[in-house]
């Protein structure tokens, strides 16, 4: 909704209580119902006409004592001065428009703010709050920079760490939604998951114009999910699923870009618990555990998921429930750290606001030295020994995805690799990262020979100069979006 459509309970909501602008369009309405002028009202109140207009234009906000005359001299309680919603549609129109223009934003323009009366009209008051909305939208593209998602993103890998990457509520809601369809165990069936978006009030179609900027729309003023029809119907479960996350998690659009992120990890983490149900995986991997044996691979297996995805959820539950710290990685061919999680104390390569993703993974790591093996087909396994922190143990798989290949790779401290399938693995490494002379610098002899021949030109990502993507939903394409729903309905 926009300043443009104003509900008065919506408008005068949150900051509303105690609000100067909102008692006094109050006290004023009040005083105009009962014919008084604003001279008589300042009488009953032995107070100053001047005094009573500051009030009423929320310029004053009175004490109690102040507050019970006004009361009495208008034949209400307090608490009905107090009321939380706005007297009328108009009145809550001109607090709008108070409070933006005594706002920083406002502000900030060094504009002479109008003032508001009877005489202005519905319409200038609507053109104003709509300016005033541009402006802020504008503004907030322009804080919208690439720092601002680092800084977003690192808090919420900071808010996962310190949960153990668990949610109990969305764990809640995942078995909810299961036992809903009376699930009964073992993978679950693309029919479940059709039936879990049936029971919640959306129909499933398949589409060959999705917009390209998106992987899934839901209209829900229709009760509809559109997907690619060119997503197999195999791997359609997560993408349903991470769809319908917004109507279970109950989001609303995203106000900043941390509350972009955030929706975007509940709807992967929903995703996962209803893939690999907790009550199912638990027992799984505590067996697995005892054996001594536990592996991504079988994971995978159980549930028919991908390996991510397995090795994603893997990472809810070990600290939660089998009382393991763990780390993950997702890297892609280039050495560039796309995902990464850790509650293990391993040292991922950061940039200096503490930020993961996008840093360059050592070609000493597991997830680098993956990319060499010519056995695709089963795990790898290598222990790293660390500059400091001392010695981690991995196991890793590449995968295909448009973008090229990528590596997933989950990770243990020594101390915790007997309980895992391929902690007897001979290869290990030795990474001194970030010391530069580890990895990212040329031996001295290939240096001498090569430095001043070389002249390579820079595959430069087309994201370099780009600004951060904007829009309630950054990355996505409003008009076509609203032109694919149209052409659909």
């Amino acid at each position: 909704m926009t300043l443009l459509d104003i509900d008065p309970a919506q408008a005068t909501s949150g900051e509303a209580a105690g609000d100067a602008l909102l008692l006094g369009r109050r006290v004023r309405a009040l005083r105009t119902s009962r014919g008084l002028t604003l001279e008589q009202l300042a009488r009953a109140v032995d107070r100053a006409p001047s005094q009573l207009s500051a009030i009423e234009n929320g310029k004053r906000e009175p004490r109690l004592p102040m507050l019970r005359s006004l009361a009495v001299a208008l034949g209400v309680t307090v608490d009905t001065l107090l009321d939380t919603e706005a007297p009328s549609e108009r009145a809550a129109l001109e607090i709008a428009v108070e409070r933006a223009q005594r706002g920083t934003v406002f502000q900030s323009l060094g504009l002479q703010p109008i003032r508001v009366s009877k005489a202005t009209s519905d319409e200038t008051l609507q053109a104003i709050l709509g300016l005033h909305q541009e402006v802020e939208r504008l503004h907030r593209e322009r804080a919208a920079t690439p720092e601002e998602a680092r800084r977003a993103n690192t808090e919420l890998r900071a808010q996962m760490r310190s949960v153990g990457n668990y949610f109990a509520e969305l764990e809640g809601a995942a078995t909810g939604l299961l036992d809903s369809v009376g699930y009964a165990g073992g993978p679950v069936s693309q029919q479940t998951i059709a039936n879990i978006s049936e029971r919640l009030g959306f129909s499933l179609h398949y589409v060959s114009d999705m917009p390209h900027s998106t992987r899934s729309v839901i209209d829900r003023r229709n009760g509809r999910v559109y997907l690619s029809g060119a997503v197999p119907s195999r791997d359609a479960r997560a993408p349903i699923l991470r769809a319908l996350a917004s109507v279970v998690c109950g989001h609303e659009e995203p106000s900043s870009y941390g509350e972009f992120l955030r929706q975007r990890v509940e709807a992967n983490y929903l995703a996962g618990a209803v893939l690999l149900p907790e009550a199912a995986a638990v027992p799984l991997l505590a067996e697995a555990k005892q054996q001594r044996q536990i592996s991504m691979e079988d994971l995978r297996d159980a549930f028919g998921v991908s390996y991510e995805m397995a090795a994603h959820r893997f990472t809810n539950l070990a600290s939660e429930r089998l009382g393991l710290e763990v780390h993950f990685m997702k890297a892609h061919e280039s050495g560039t750290l796309i995902k990464a999680y850790e509650n293990d104390g391993v040292r991922f390569p950061s940039d200096a606001l503490g930020n993961f993703e996008g840093a360059t993974v050592c070609r000493n790591w597991t997830a680098r030295t993956v990319f060499g093996q010519p056995d695709r087909f089963n795990p790898w396994y290598q222990y790293t020994d660390m500059a400091a922190g001392g010695t981690y143990w991995c196991t890793s798989r590449v995968e295909k995805a448009k973008e090229g290949q990528y590596s997933v790779s989950v990770g243990v401290r020594f101390s915790d690799v007997k309980w895992f399938r391929g902690r007897e693995t001979a290869h290990r490494s030795q990474s001194f990262c970030p010391d530069d002379q580890c990895c990212r610098q040329a031996s001295a002899e290939l240096t001498r020979k090569w430095e001043a021949a070389a002249w390579p030109e820079a595959a430069t990502p087309t994201s370099l100069l780009a600004a951060l993507p904007t829009g309630t939903f950054p990355g996505v394409d409003a008009h076509e979006v609203y032109a694919f729903l149209e052409s659909h309905e």
